[in-house]
């Protein structure tokens, strides 16, 4: 495949690559046939979706992508079990993760048994005292008091934490990496059990718990009975996916998009709460979602209170809402700080040790275990590679890591626990963690780049910039914009489309803050066009701007409406850049 534009090495080093030439045709065939923008047409194309099928992939309907949930194993007897203990007035307690995912989902439940004139006991545990998952003595207590106990977004693998709740009945909604064999109770409703297709494993532990409510709905509505609105839940949805960097294709897709409709109609008071305190001045989006939304709803469950977040999400409230936003708000600066320290030692700590190798990994004295997977998530984002982040304290480390696509780091990390490197450990393709001994950590990241190198981690070089096409800035208008927004949302596993501006000059650049810069091109014709470059001075691509000369530039990046008092104008969210 030749370099888009002849740019073999940008001004971050790195290849830009175009459309393949089938996705090219196929561009041009669905233009021809819908009559839409080009530009909508290589983002539809690179999705693989076909002319005939444009028009439904535009507008989505949950209810055409929506899986019978019956399709999952033990989802019939999960519900059955669930609306038992409504119906007999049971007293439910709901275990979660101290995750966005864990926290969208507990609310979902929450949310639907306070429909249903119910009250819940929610249990999450602490990151630091507790670690990942259910605990025996935590299970054995709840279940003392209770007759049903609901894990979400863990449990999969909680064998003997799940045999310590004696006396009560135990139900698993979960989407984590299942083992050989299954905890011992009423049902394990996971699209990724060993014995389910796979065809769903793209749902996060919010959507399973979604599925579990459309079921049990279901089952009411054959026995003469309505349940709550499910509809209305969308939004926890939608941010439980985005957070946990689920991929948006298929299902996720619709959840997600609904979702956001949802959340704009600013219905539920943690949410919007939460949505103040973050500064939002626009409708909500995956971005918001992202990164404005998920980190504070996960700082409590990183630093703070373990579970405020499912609190906040849960919560009918206002006062009580706000209260807890402002929390997290707080901790999420705080969060922020530590982070920094982490990641300066981490990345330092890599450096040394090499940064070309199948595993990318550092360990320190201390490290806040609440925020080593954030510092893997940059370790990889750095050098395109597995990262691995651990905080070590006495005997043992506690770690985070993220991969890269095609490596499943989720499996690896299993495979280590089986072997005894680890003390435990799990996770799924993108994310994973573990808990190790001390005197084991050498040799347990050396097994692992191992296990890693054979799926072939380590032999990319930066990542390359992937580009649907070329604009001209005279045609980056907002209604374009809109119209590649109808194909979105976009997110993992359905990146932004990226386009590239060929031969322009730059007739106007500021540096905002430490590391960012503000710039203004043109084409020679007239047509301007305003850009950001976030970092941009953390590579060379800031210095090369701002000092250009005169020279003319390709530059490559996606497409945003600003709005800045009630005007709306077109944006380029810069990525990179090649001299022309």
């Amino acid at each position: 495949m030749s370099d888009f534009l002849d740019v073999s090495e940008s001004l971050t080093g790195r290849r830009w690559v175009g459309p393949a030439v089938e996705i090219s045709r196929a561009a041009e065939q669905i233009a021809q046939d819908t009559n839409l923008p080009p530009a909508l047409c290589a983002v539809l194309a690179r999705r693989g979706v076909p002319a005939q099928e444009a028009a439904s992939f535009l507008e989505p309907k949950l209810a055409d992508l929506l899986p019978d949930p019956r399709t999952i194993k033990d989802m019939e007897v999960a519900a059955a079990r669930f609306l038992q203990a409504v119906k007999a007035k049971q007293r439910i307690a709901v275990f979660a993760d101290y995750d966005v995912d864990g926290g969208t989902s507990a609310a979902l439940l929450i949310t639907w048994l306070r429909a249903m004139g119910l009250t819940a006991t929610l249990y999450v545990p602490d990151r630091i005292d507790e670690g990942y998952g259910p605990n025996a003595p935590a299970m054995a207590a709840l279940a003392k008091d209770h007759d049903l106990i609901i894990c979400v977004d863990c449990g999969t693998l909680s064998h003997d934490p799940i045999a310590a709740a004696k006396g009560a009945d135990v139900v698993v909604l979960d989407h984590h990496l299942g083992g050989e064999t299954l905890p011992d109770c009423v049902a394990v409703v996971n699209p990724n059990r060993q014995d389910e297709s796979g065809e769903l494993a793209h749902l996060c532990a919010a959507s399973v718990v979604f599925l579990m409510l459309v079921e049990a709905n279901r089952q009411m509505r054959a026995e003469g009975a309505n349940g709550p609105d499910l509809m209305s839940m969308l939004d926890l949805v939608a941010l439980g996916t985005v957070a946990d960097v689920a991929p948006l294709i298929g299902v996720n897709r619709a959840l997600v998009r609904q979702g956001l409709k949802v959340m704009s109609r600013r219905e539920r008071a943690g949410v919007v709460a939460l949505s103040d305190v973050s500064r939002m001045d626009s409708a909500p989006n995956t971005y918001h979602l992202g990164f404005l939304l998920g980190p504070r709803v996960n700082a409590g469950g990183r630093i703070g209170k373990a579970d405020l977040g499912a609190r906040l999400l849960s919560t009918d409230n206002e006062q009580e809402a706000r209260a807890i936003a402002d929390q997290l708000d707080h901790l999420n600066t705080e969060r922020r700080d530590i982070e920094a320290a982490v990641r300066a030692a981490a990345l330092a700590q890599a450096e040394e040790r090499g940064l070309d190798a199948p595993l990318v990994w550092a360990a320190g004295e201390g490290w806040h275990p609440g925020v080593v997977g954030i510092v893997a998530s940059r370790l990889k984002e750095n050098t395109n590679r597995p990262a691995i982040v651990i905080g070590l304290d006495g005997d043992e480390g506690k770690g985070s890591g993220r991969s890269v696509s095609g490596v499943d780091l989720g499996a690896s990390i299993q495979k280590l626990a089986a072997e005894e490197l680890l003390i435990k450990g799990g996770g799924h393709k993108m994310a994973a963690g573990l808990t190790v001994a001390r005197d084991q950590l050498e040799p347990a990241m050396a097994r692992l780049s191992e296990l890693l190198a054979k799926q072939g981690a380590g032999n990319a070089g930066p990542a390359d910039l992937k580009l649907d096409g070329l604009l001209m800035p005279a045609a980056a208008t907002v209604e374009l914009i809109q119209d590649i927004d109808k194909a979105g949302p976009y997110g993992a596993g359905a990146p932004a489309p990226r386009f590239a501006f060929p031969d322009v000059e730059i007739r106007f650049t500021k540096r905002v803050g430490d590391s960012h810069i503000k710039v203004t091109f043109g084409d020679g014709f007239g047509a301007r066009l305003d850009a950001i470059a976030f970092g941009a001075y953390d590579t060379p691509l800031g210095p090369a701007l701002e000092s250009h000369g005169g020279a003319r530039f390709h530059l490559a990046g996606r497409l945003e409406i600003n709005t800045w008092g009630g005007r709306q104008t077109v944006q380029l969210r810069l990525e990179d850049a090649a001299r022309a």
